[in-house]
């Protein structure tokens, strides 16, 4: 598994050969890149509405999105996406070699025009080689977490049961989570490694991620805390 963070919450992950993008949003100051230098991938995947999530999915006609049932079809309608899969909380698809879970994150998600428009819950995604329906821990799973406060959740079910090896965490606080609570979160997951994303591409969420990496040392957890440069690729 390939993971490639293009700032702000966006991610490129390859499972086998399939290619999956995350929250497309490459206004932001960690990426040189725009959205016609990374290709057509298979799926993107958008954990909720608003427009720093959402905002280059017109660039990705040919993909096909997946989302909530509302978002899926607000993109369908109003940005000429082809192809859509509607999934709900708590739901596994299969995309291509990847698995794909979606869960709760605790955040708003409401679609910004001129009119209020709900996209239903707001999301974070578990990307699997293999089906967590089977046995969880014998799959390689990256976890993107969305726009999310700290949740009992990622304790009592993310961590416990699904078992992830490695978490996409936002520290940015102010609109989501900050350092002391993702670094709370992380510990709680069991990871074996923990990137901070959601931070500062707007003044509000300017944050520096060693205060996080810190945090995270000082907790219980044993995960390692990789700050990565923009469009820096690891292997998973």
């Amino acid at each position: 598994m390939e993971l490639t963070w293009h700032g702000h919450s966006t991610w490129a992950v390859t499972v086998g050969e399939t290619n999956l993008l995350i929250d497309p949003f490459f206004d932001n100051p960690h990426t040189e890149l725009g959205p016609a230098s990374i290709g057509e991938p298979d799926f993107v995947l958008l954990t909720h509405g608003h427009a720093d999530h959402i905002a280059h999915v017109p660039e990705f006609p040919d993909s096909t999105v997946v989302a909530t049932p509302e978002l899926a079809a607000y993109v369908g309608d109003e940005y000429g996406v082809n192809d859509t899969i509607g999934m709900n909380l708590g739901g596994t698809v299969k995309c291509g070699d990847a698995f794909v879970t979606m869960h709760r994150a605790d955040h708003t998600n409401g679609i910004e025009t001129d009119y209020a428009n709900s996209a239903g819950m707001p999301a974070g995604f578990l990307i699997s080689d293999g089906d967590p329906a089977e046995d969880a821990s014998e799959a390689t799973t990256f976890y993107h977490a969305g726009d999310t406060a700290l949740m009992t959740e990622m304790r009592d079910v993310i961590g416990s049961h699904l078992d992830p090896d490695a978490v996409a965490v936002p520290i940015g606080d102010h609109f989501t989570m900050g350092p002391q609570q993702a670094a709370i979160a992380v510990e709680w997951l069991g990871v074996d490694r923990a990137f901070p994303m959601h931070y500062d591409t707007f003044p509000p969420i300017e944050q520096d991620p060693t205060d996080f990496q810190a945090a995270v040392e000082a907790s219980d957890s044993d995960a390692s805390v990789e700050i990565l440069d923009g469009d820096q690729t690891v292997i998973r």
